[in-house]
Parts: structure tokens; C-alpha cells; sequence
């Protein structure tokens, strides 16, 4: 720390508008297994860190993985040179809305280190839960993977922060690959794209199960290759949790981002259908929705002690009984609308600058448990697991196909079907929503592969939620 000050003062005594030093190291170990062998064993251990500065009311950014005195000075005048050319180019003058500046710590709360754990556990565990999978001659790919990280941040402003963050990361799943002629079916648990993610340690890896629920992905998996298509047209369908997390990523997540909302990702990312005027008066969703930005809350792959630019981490409300009231704010973009930071700016790496990233996005529960919700719709579908998604550069129209459906027949489950796709336009979609389950059905979910910015990042997210279910929905081709 006591080298970053040394930049910080030296930038100071160079008037500088304002600079901050982020210092980052990072472990990472992947692993993954794939019919019985080990497909990839991965570990690295990266270091570097960042300089960002604001001279003559533009920004500058430079960064180093060389770590002595003379190269963190190097960096930061490069990083100043290069405000100051900036601001040469014309544009607006930068101005950032005010933070407390913080002396603090945190780290995240596990209670196993996974990277105390041995290599050969966790292998074994990959091991037997692709066996039980493979158990079926028509399952052609079984798959299994473990994912974690810890993450070292210092982080030192001009305005006094001096900050420090421990963050652990856990997460994985399986996936089984079920074969017939010209029919390939997969399931996946607990969700798809990798399995869940949390910031927790090795017991959120033993709390999945992954070897008690191979046999049932197993099952499904074959039971798809002889199932129907799902069928078409509008009708009730329920999503499960990890499919909703999606929803509210792709439809909610990334549409309350300011900077996309003020047209700052418009030529790479796209904008937003949130424009400022709807701001407090437009509705998003049926009264039910209760949308949260919470960068608190425990466990979440969103949660931190404080951003990537000192602020810390709080819980904003989104969506209010279906109406839209905020946006997920950096300090420069919340000076626009006169207002304070709600803690959102993240970078994926020691050389990147940060950019307005979703925390914990979360639908809020409401009441009930799956089981009762199922009971209590007369006819309809229970869609579980995402596949694939695309969605509009606004965040309107979208599609989403799925793994599996269930028929519900007056509230009973029934057949199932394959290749499930689903159709709408956000806010008529929230606004079908008519119950969601409660807190015993809640979960935050771990997105591990959010893109976004220029070059290319991406952030590791969380979306908290509860099966829901939503009325005239259109499903499958439509003719």
C-alpha cells in the first residue's frame, strides 16, 4: 500500500483532477472431466495493476504486471500523458459524483478454502458423478467441471481510499450428452453454461450434490431423445429458477445500465429500451415484480465489499410493485442525473478499466413453493435450463430456447418435451406475471460469463430468484 501511495502523492503534485491505483492478483483453478478422462487441469496465478486519472477533465488508463517502484511511476505518468492528449481531442469534461472515501477491508465469508482442498478430491468427485452418467450406452458426452477463484485488491484514490478486498469464488456442475441416430439431447445440473457459481468456498461445491443428481440428469437426458417438440402457440408457462436468472439478465440486467441507457455502449453493446424519461413512472412488470441491485446480500457472484471505484456495496431497489425507479450507476454517469454512485463499476482484470457491471440483479420472492404453484395452474408448461438466448440491442424482443419442458395438466406434471423455445417483449412479458414463488425456493445464481465493453471483459455476476410463472406466453415455432 505503501508504494501506491507514493503514486497517488505524485499525482496529486502533478494536478491531477483525480487518480486511483487498483492492484490486483488473482489465482484461478479450473478443472474439468470429460467420458472418463481429464479434459483440462488448469491453474494460474496472474498480477498487475491499473492507473486511472482524470487531468484536464479527461480520463487516462494505463497498467503494468510489472510491480516495482520505478514501473508504478512509468505507468501513472503514462496514464497522465495520456489524459491529457485526451483531453486535447475535444469531448465533454469528466466529472465524478461524490463517495465517502473508505480505509477498509473485506473478504469474502467461506468455510472451506477451495484451494486448500486436494487436487485428487476433486477429481474423484468429477470422476464419479460422469461415471453414474455414462451408465446409459446412449449418453455419448458426460461431462463435469469445477471452476474457482481468489482475487487480492488494493485499491488507493486521491480522495484517501485506501481499500482491500479478499473475494472467493466457487462453482460447477455436469452435463450429460444422450445420442440417437440423428437426435442429440443434453441436460445439464445445476444449471447450464458451466453449472452455478457463488462467492463461497468448497462447501457450496458439496452442498450442489452433483454425484446424487447425476443419475436423474441421466434419465432426462434419454428421456428427451424420445420426446416430442414442444408444442406451439400461447399458453402459461412456468420458468425455473435458473432459466428465469437468465431472463432477468438479458431483460433486466442489462437494460438498467446507465451508461448504455446514455448511448456510452451503444456502438458495441447496444442501449437501452430505459430511457431516462421512464425513469419512475414507466411500468416494467405486473405489481408482483420486485427487482433488486444488491451487491450485499451473501454468496452472490455479485457481491463485493466495495466497487472498482471505492464505493461500497449496497442494495438499490430496481423495480418497485412493476414499476422501473433506477439504474445501475457508476460515479461519472451518476453525476449526469445529480446523483451519487450505487457502487457498479467493475473491471474483469488489472488491465482494463471499469466498466458498469450488474451485481446481484434479483427478482424479489413472493410466497409459495413450486410444488403449490404447480397445483394451482390448470394448464401450461414447466421450462427448466437455458440452451440459448438472443436478444435485441435495446432489450425488448427476445428468444430463449430451453432444455426440457414439463406439460402441466390441472395442476399436475405430465409429459415432457424437447427443444422448448419462448418468445416476448420485456415489459408485456413481466407485466404476464402473476406469481412467484418464496424464500424456500430462492437462489442466487451464479452468470460466470457476462460480456461487455471494448476490448472485450467479462464479469461474474449473480440474479436471485424464484420459479415464476407467466401467463399467455407464445411458445415454440410460430405459424
Amino acid at each position: 500500500m505503501e508504494d501506491l501511495r507514493e503514486v497517488i502523492h505524485s499525482l496529486k503534485r502533478k494536478g491531477v483532477q483525480y487518480a486511483d491505483v487498483r492492484l490486483i492478483r488473482r489465482m484461478h483453478q479450473g478443472l474439468s472431466v470429460k467420458n472418463g478422462e481429464i479434459e483440462r487441469s488448469l491453474s494460474v496465478e496472474e498480477q498487475g495493476f491499473g492507473v486511472r486519472v482524470i487531468a484536464d477533465g479527461a480520463w487516462g488508463f494505463a497498467a503494468n504486471s510489472r510491480l516495482t517502484k520505478a514501473e508504478l511511476k512509468k505507468t501513472s505518468d503514462q496514464a497522465l500523458r495520456i489524459a491529457k492528449v485526451s483531453a486535447g481531442a475535444g469531448g465533454g469534461r469528466v466529472v465524478l459524483a461524490e463517495v465517502e472515501p473508505a480505509i477498509a477491508t473485506y473478504r469474502t465469508p467461506i468455510q472451506k478454502d477451495p484451494f486448500q482442498v486436494p487436487l485428487g478430491t476433486k477429481l474423484t468427485l468429477l470422476f464419479r458423478a460422469t461415471e453414474i452418467l455414462q451408465k446409459d450406452p446412449r449418453v455419448k458426452v458426460a461431462e463435469g467441471s469445477l471452476s474457482f477463484f481468489k482475487t487480492w485488491k488494493s485499491f488507493v484514490s486521491t480522495e484517501g481510499a485506501e481499500i482491500e478486498q479478499e473475494i472467493t469464488e466457487s462453482g460447477g456442475g455436469i452435463s450429460a450428452t444422450a445420442v440417437n441416430g440423428g437426435e442429440a439431447q443434453t441436460r445439464s445440473y445445476p444449471s447450464s453454461h458451466g453449472g452455478d457459481f457463488a462467492t463461497k468456498g468448497y462447501e457450496f461445491i458439496e452442498a450442489m450434490d452433483l454425484v446424487g443428481n447425476a443419475e436423474r440428469v441421466r434419465e432426462e437426458a434419454v428421456a428427451l431423445l424420445s420426446a416430442e417438440d414442444c408444442p406451439s402457440g400461447e399458453t402459461t408457462i412456468i420458468l425455473d429458477g435458473p432459466q428465469l436468472a437468465l431472463q432477468v439478465h438479458e431483460s433486466c440486467g442489462h437494460a438498467i445500465e446507465l451508461d448504455r441507457v446514455l448511448g456510452m455502449e451503444m456502438s458495441y453493446a447496444g442501449g437501452s429500451f430505459l430511457n431516462l424519461e421512464k425513469r419512475g413512472n414507466f411500468r416494467y412488470g405486473s405489481p408482483l415484480v420486485n427487482i433488486t441491485a444488491d451487491a450485499a446480500v451473501e454468496g452472490g457472484l455479485g457481491t463485493f465489499g466495495f466497487d472498482d471505484e471505492g464505493v461500497p456495496a449496497q442494495r438499490t431497489e430496481i423495480v418497485k410493485d412493476g414499476i422501473f425507479i433506477d439504474y445501475l450507476k457508476s460515479r461519472e454517469t451518476a453525476a449526469v442525473l445529480g446523483e451519487r454512485s450505487n457502487g457498479c463499476m467493475r473491471a474483469d482484470g488489472w488491465n482494463r478499466i471499469p466498466l458498469i457491471r450488474m451485481v446481484n440483479v434479483n427478482l424479489e420472492p413472493r410466497e409459495g413453493t413450486l410444488e403449490q404453484l404447480i397445483a394451482d395452474t390448470d394448464d401450461g408448461l414447466l421450462i427448466s435450463t437455458n440452451k440459448s438466448w438472443s436478444i435485441d440491442q435495446m432489450r425488448l424482443n427476445f428468444q430463449f430456447g430451453c432444455e426440457l419442458a414439463r406439460e402441466i395438466t390441472h395442476g399436475k406434471l405430465g409429459r415432457i418435451f424437447k427443444n422448448p423455445i419462448y418468445t416476448g417483449i420485456t415489459p408485456r412479458f413481466w407485466g404476464s406475471c402473476d406469481a412467484i414463488c418464496g424464500t424456500s425456493e430462492w437462489h442466487i445464481w451464479g452468470v460466470p460469463n457476462c460480456g461487455k465493453g471494448e476490448p472485450p471483459q467479462t464479469a461474474r455476476v449473480g440474479h436471485g430468484t424464484a420459479p415464476a410463472r407467466f401467463r399467455g406466453v407464445q411458445v415454440g415455432v410460430k405459424r
